[in-house]
């Protein structure tokens, strides 16, 4: 929802204030949701090497057991860091909303937001006979 002209002057106030005042915390405070997304696909990097690394020392290291599980933690560490770097790169970008672009502060959308899906017509067909069915007795 947008703010109207007078809220917009209001907040644009306040803003100022608050550089004129303390311009450190005010400078610190303001970041942009796209450069929360670009630390976190870096963090997804660095993790996504260390699982790398994790995953090549199990297999250079040969103690048996030991080998295996530190192999199969840096896969899933692997897996799970590019897992991570996709979705924030998807909300950095808005690659997939249905809006067309990213907004700030949009997120992923509310569970109960999604539109359903037309359903096939073998489940229409048996709603029908049920709801026949239960108007019979």
């Amino acid at each position: 929802m947008p703010l109207s002209d007078h809220e917009q002057r209001m907040l644009d106030q306040i803003e100022q204030a608050l550089y004129a005042e303390d311009p450190k915390f005010a400078q610190t405070v303001r970041t942009t949701p796209q450069a929360h997304f670009k630390r976190r696909i870096v963090k997804a990097a660095l993790g996504f090497v260390v699982g790398v690394c994790a995953l090549m020392a199990g297999l250079v290291v040969n103690a048996g057991t030991v080998t295996i599980a530190i192999s199969v933690t840096g896969f899933v560490l692997m897996v799970v860091c590019c897992v991570w770097a996709l979705t924030s790169w998807k909300r950095m970008t808005g690659v997939g909303n249905t809006s067309g672009g990213a907004q700030e502060g949009s997120g992923p959308p509310a569970r109960g937001s999604q539109p359903k899906r037309s359903r096939s017509g073998f489940m229409d067909r048996m709603e029908e006979r049920w709801r026949r069915r239960n108007e019979e007795q």
